[in-house]
């Protein structure tokens, strides 16, 4: 049931992206009289759908192939490679037809789109939901670290008063993950001493190869719900119950909880237990993957939301958005750069499944769509050929030189550019695979 809700969460927010960036391509062109000829949500490929249906002159459908979509249209070399129309004299209705600039607008149009949604999503869930964080003070019990981050000298329990100099205000400021990637300097308080952590030049490469995250916000918890007939259940814990040890091991926090569970799956542990004000000592038998058969809930560290106007949201959902688009466009330079291991940090769409998870929540759901569409915005604006950057690097050449490019040419580097995207694809994808399998 997870698999289905982590898929269908993936191909929804997919769904309505891809969707929409092609209706920028669709509206551009006929703004400018272009005929389209198709417009499809995931690929036709062999010419296969799952439905369609024709009205005037383009015809609606839903591939079969969902990795992806398009519009088709009239005039234009683009993956399809259909050069037919090419052999005839430019007709006043097709793309080859128009002028560069209109070209360059209906190429850029779904980008364009892609933006603008990213923008809207991020504002409309900022003023929706609210603005929630906890300030740095009330995070009273500190941070929990990776193995990696205690090797840099942090420790469970810090707490991180400044960055690069600044007073930390909000904790949601100190995982923000730009500072890993700018190597932000830790101002960190231990037993009454300040002291300075700065990350080396290769934290980000470490932290993204590995996977097991650097720093989180330290919580106690509770139980809240209990599984029927689970190892918990015939143990005899309760709603509301709070483990203090684990074979006498500290498990108050919830890093600590879990940590001790997945070192003793298979094994019989005995825990020590605060019901009400009583504490009660009881063994439980550890299922496969460290879990009781309880669900925890962290205890409340005075988290406030903030409600926004709708003028102050856009404004607020802008910048985060574009702070997206930014550590998304960093990242990549760390890629090509050396600094970020791509077999690592590149995720296809099994690990895209895994990122939204196996419950459907909308406040996440809406989170990462808004996400993936400056993503997929500027994943597209790359001068590739095939992408609509490569198709708008053409144009803008051919303005500056006064004349269209050959179509020979532009067919040559439209093959390049599907290899290339083809050869991604099955990076990704094998990538998703073998993460799985050497888990």
């Amino acid at each position: 049931m997870n698999t289905l809700v982590m898929a269908g969460q993936m191909i929804l927010a997919l769904s309505i992206l891809i969707t929409l960036h092609e209706l920028g391509h669709y509206l551009a062109a006929r703004a400018f009289g272009i005929k389209v000829e198709k417009f499809f949500l995931f690929f036709d490929a062999g010419g296969v759908k799952l439905f369609s249906f024709k009205k005037g002159d383009t015809e609606y459908g839903i591939g079969w192939l969902p990795l992806g979509g398009y519009v088709k249209i009239s005039g234009m070399i683009d993956e399809s490679m259909d050069t037919d129309q090419l052999k005839s004299d430019p007709q006043p209705w097709e793309f080859r037809s128009k002028p560069a600039w209109q070209r360059l607008i209906v190429m850029l149009a779904g980008v364009t789109v892609n933006i603008v949604l990213g923008m809207v999503i991020f504002s409309g869930s900022i003023m929706y939901y609210g603005d929630k964080y906890i300030l740095n003070d009330d995070a009273k019990y500190g941070i929990t670290v990776s193995d990696y981050a205690e090797k840099l000298g942090f420790r469970d329990g810090d707490k991180i008063t400044h960055l690069n100099g600044q007073k930390v205000y909000r904790f949601d400021e100190i995982i923000n993950p730009t500072h890993i990637v700018n190597k932000a300097v830790y101002t960190v308080e231990r037993d009454g001493e300040s002291f300075d952590i700065a990350l080396p030049d290769t934290s980000l490469k470490v932290i993204t190869s590995k996977k097991a995250g650097f720093i989180g916000l330290r919580q106690t918890f509770y139980i809240d719900k209990i599984t029927k007939g689970s190892n918990a259940d015939k143990a005899g814990l309760q709603a509301n119950d709070r483990i203090l040890t684990i074979n006498h091991w500290p498990a108050q926090f919830f890093h600590n909880f879990k940590d001790i569970l997945f070192y003793r799956e298979g094994k019989e542990v005995k825990l020590e237990v605060l019901r009400n004000s009583d504490t009660i000592a009881m063994m439980v038998l550890v299922d496969e993957g460290g879990v009781l058969g309880f669900t925890a809930k962290m205890d409340d560290l005075g988290a406030q939301t903030e409600y926004y106007s709708f003028g102050k949201s856009f404004s607020e959902g802008t910048k985060r958005a574009f702070a997206s688009l930014l550590v998304n466009i960093q990242a990549l330079g760390k890629i090509f750069s050396g600094d970020v291991d791509p077999t690592k940090s590149l995720m296809g769409p099994i690990a895209l499944a895994e990122v939204f998870g196996g419950s459907w929540d909308w406040q996440n759901f809406w989170a990462l769509t808004g996400l993936l569409s400056m993503v997929l915005a500027f994943m597209n604006v790359l001068p590739i050929p095939a992408l609509d950057g490569g198709h708008a690097l053409f144009l803008l050449v051919e303005m500056v030189i006064g004349r269209p490019l050959g179509d020979k040419f532009m067919q040559v580097t439209q093959i390049i550019g599907m290899v290339i995207l083809l050869s991604l694809m099955v990076f990704v994808f094998g990538n998703d695979i073998w993460n799985i399998i050497s888990r």
